[in-house]
């Protein structure tokens, strides 16, 4: 199964290799034969666990019968597989990681200092690279990932809300909106993520972060504010927040995918990674763009 997801969609992320087109587990095949049509992405299969089997073309003796009715059906804990409720727990956690982490950058770093700032947003950036981009996911690297996006946030944050009163909230209730609109419209049907869907998207996406790679040394070099300042500043941000909200649903997309394929159970960190970093691009994007609404 390839995904459509940048964070998703590595080549064997899994542990499995995926030789071609997967289509999720389909229950009801004898026990050690892949479902038709592809096997199990995640090396499973689909009988129940405990269940025994007859070798193919026998009977079962009734003592096999009542052994497999004796045996206690599969659930979410002893198969190991990926939940919805997984991506939810696991999710939530880390955006309380941010949050605990942004707070006490609020607190106890100075407005003014974005030393702080600017050296835990490169190091969140290398970090998230590296989660993106590594075979397996570890829990500690996605917690460490919120942490240093949390310190480079709550500074960030500071700094805003002092040029800005009241920014803060507007940004976080923004995101929160979005995020909300963006799940009814996925669970919905009014979006629906295709492959073209995807290419078009992620191809907009990296034009507009080369230009925003390029804005920024402009601006390093010869001062102001370059494309992110006044009329065009508001084009950019919408474009950003539209982008953002464009990388929710392919995150949707990919739980629902992963959720049906069978996934293993760690796979729901690299879910929780996926949103985390979709949320935090579209509250950074709110925040320049009520900035320049406040200018």
């Amino acid at each position: 199964m390839r995904s459509s997801n940048p964070v998703l969609s590595r080549r064997g992320a899994f542990g499995a290799p995926q030789a071609g087109p997967q289509q999720a587990p389909q229950y009801g095949a004898p026990y050690g034969q892949q479902p038709s049509g592809g096997g199990n992405p995640f090396g499973g299969n689909t009988a129940q666990y405990g269940q025994q089997q007859a070798p193919y073309g026998q009977q079962m003796t009734p003592d096999q019968l009542n052994q497999m009715y004796r045996q206690q059906s599969a659930g979410p804990l002893q198969t190991g597989r990926m939940t919805v409720d997984d991506v939810v727990a696991k999710t939530a956690l880390t955006l309380l990681t941010v949050v605990v982490f942004g707070a006490g950058a609020w607190a106890l770093l100075p407005a003014e200092n974005y030393a702080w700032a600017f050296a835990s947003m490169l190091a969140a950036f290398g970090l998230g690279m590296f989660i993106t981009f590594r075979r397996t996911i570890h829990p500690a690297l996605v917690i460490g990932y919120a942490a240093l996006e949390g310190i480079f946030l709550g500074a960030a944050s500071h700094a805003f809300e002092n040029a800005y009163s009241g920014i803060v909230v507007q940004a976080v209730l923004g995101t929160a909106a979005i995020f909300v609109a963006m799940l009814w419209a996925y669970k919905s049907g009014r979006i629906r993520v295709t492959a073209r869907y995807a290419r078009i998207g992620i191809a907009i996406a990296i034009a507009f972060v080369l230009l925003m790679i390029v804005n920024l040394i402009f601006v390093a070099f010869a001062g102001g504010d370059g494309v992110r300042g006044g009329a065009m500043g508001i084009v950019f941000g919408v474009i950003g927040i539209a982008l953002g909200a464009f990388f929710l649903s392919l995150d949707f997309h990919e739980v629902e995918q992963l959720v049906a394929a069978g996934a293993p159970e760690r796979e729901a960190w690299r879910a929780a990674f996926g949103l985390t970093l979709s949320l935090v691009w579209i509250y950074l994007e709110l925040l320049r763009l009520l900035a320049i609404f406040r200018d």
